[in-house]
């Protein structure tokens, strides 16, 4: 009765520090529309700092209601003067809480590409691009096959949304599974690892080609709960006891420089042999590291 209790009113408050911090984001939104990209950018500074606030009233709410123990490794050398392009694996709605949690002040706020569309959701999809989360649009290749001419817009458009962020330090978020870990998909994946499904390389490789060398470094995620990946409830009702996380950077510049990933990956089939290849043996060292924190946890 008092986790439940405890998850109501902790849950509460994250619902009323999401509508407090509403009003403020919309309206900044809405100055931002005016087309004068100095002004733009001048209005882009106050609007991430409502959602880096936003966070830490929602880190307090976890230490208050939550009281989980964060077991963190790796956060040495990261800043918020920098690009990040961040990975990680995916389990549980939590692993965005965790995040930002882990990231909040210490590297740019967080951003997802968003598709295209999602821009028409009312009130979030003018905050979402207020907040310079870039919108992407991708053609399958079946379309493009039917529309040749199209080949390359949805990189160029991107580029384009990711034009912002020469002069603004910014992270960039990615879960390369592309969906969140259960035991079905991974066996329905052909289960090559124990712990991962397998990582989808283009939406890692469809950043790199429209950000390039403009970011600084690859932040690798792993992300462990010891007691099984949690829902939402679980969490704000205080019955994550831990959470274990560990985090590595790769230089974006040695990707380039080794011959790992290029601008042709897109075009050329051994490009994106050496770079999936090179993805695989992260992911193996991943689920290697995970396997090794559930032994060390039991």
């Amino acid at each position: 009765m008092l986790s439940f209790i405890n998850g109501c009113i902790s849950a509460f408050c994250y619902f009323i520090n999401t509508v407090f911090w509403v009003l403020p984001i919309v309206i900044l939104s809405l100055l931002k529309v005016i087309p004068i990209k100095s002004w733009q950018k001048l209005v882009s500074f106050p609007l991430d700092g409502c959602a880096t606030a936003w966070i830490s009233i929602n880190n307090i709410n976890q230490n208050i209601f939550s009281r989980t123990c964060f077991e963190i490794k790796g956060l040495e050398g990261l800043t918020t003067k920098e690009w990040y392009l961040v990975i990680s694996n995916h389990q549980s709605w939590v692993d965005i809480l965790v995040l930002q949690r882990v990231f909040n002040r210490r590297i740019p706020f967080l951003k997802f590409f968003l598709k295209k569309e999602l821009i028409w959701v009312p009130f979030i999809g003018i905050a979402w691009w207020a907040l310079d989360f870039p919108f992407m649009r991708r053609y399958s290749r079946a379309f493009l096959n039917k529309n040749p001419h199209l080949k390359g817009k949805d990189l160029e458009t991107t580029k384009k949304a990711c034009e912002k962020f020469q002069h603004k330090p910014v992270s960039v978020m990615n879960f390369i599974e592309g969906t969140r870990f259960t035991e079905q998909k991974r066996h329905k994946t052909g289960g090559v690892y124990s712990k991962l499904l397998l990582p989808k390389a283009g939406g890692i490789a469809f950043v790199l080609s429209a950000m390039g060398k403009q970011l600084t470094r690859l932040v690798d995620v792993t992300i462990h709960y010891p007691s099984g990946a949690p829902t939402y409830w679980d969490f704000v009702t205080g019955k994550v006891a831990t959470i274990n996380i560990s985090i590595k950077t790769v230089l974006i510049e040695d990707l380039f420089n080794k011959g790992i990933f290029s601008a042709a990956y897109f075009d050329d089939p051994a490009q994106k042999q050496v770079f999936q290849e090179w993805l695989n043996q992260m992911w193996r060292e991943k689920n290697m590291e995970l396997e090794f924190m559930e032994q060390n946890n039991k």
